[in-house]
């Protein structure tokens, strides 16, 4: 599926309800097979409630990662790339389908998953600040562990 098509869809969900209460999210989690690794990007848009619409993106890049560092960020990077496909001028196309509703509970928010957490056992726990500066950098939310389920779960399902 082209950009276009994603961008397409993901307006044509939110054209359905103008009225909803809408989430684009994006995240990125990464597998090391024996010979590459492998990169899974999702995209979802989720109307509270309501359902959603997603799609992945793959990449192979043809080497074990083992390094976490240069993984985490690699995929902060993916995430980066797809997150940069959506200009001011396609985030207010799809703000247009929700501002004249947003008293009657339409909103739009964008958030940034990455597959990091902070707890004390977690060994991503020291590139969560590094990481984080990278999402807020671009303008949107980021969300971590526990919170951050299109990487660590939707993305990750596909990266086996």
């Amino acid at each position: 599926m082209s950009f276009q098509q994603v961008f397409q869809n993901i307006k044509r969900f939110m054209e359905k309800d103008p009225y909803g209460s809408y989430k684009l999210m994006f995240g990125t989690d990464s597998q090391v097979h024996s010979t590459y690794t492998r990169f899974i990007t999702g995209i979802v848009i989720q109307c509270e409630t309501k359902g959603a619409w997603a799609c992945i993106r793959k990449v192979i890049v043809p080497r074990k990662m083992n390094q976490l560092h240069e993984r985490i960020s690699f995929e902060t990077s993916l995430t980066e790339e797809v997150v940069s496909m959506f200009t001011e001028e396609r985030k207010e196309e799809l703000i247009e389908i929700v501002l004249p509703n947003i008293y009657r509970g339409g909103s739009f928010t964008i958030e940034g998953h990455i597959d990091i957490g902070s707890g004390n056992k977690n060994k991503t726990r020291i590139f969560v600040n590094e990481m984080l500066a990278r999402m807020e950098a671009l303008g949107i939310e980021p969300k971590i562990k526990p919170e951050a389920f299109v990487a660590s779960s939707y993305a990750n399902r596909y990266t086996k």
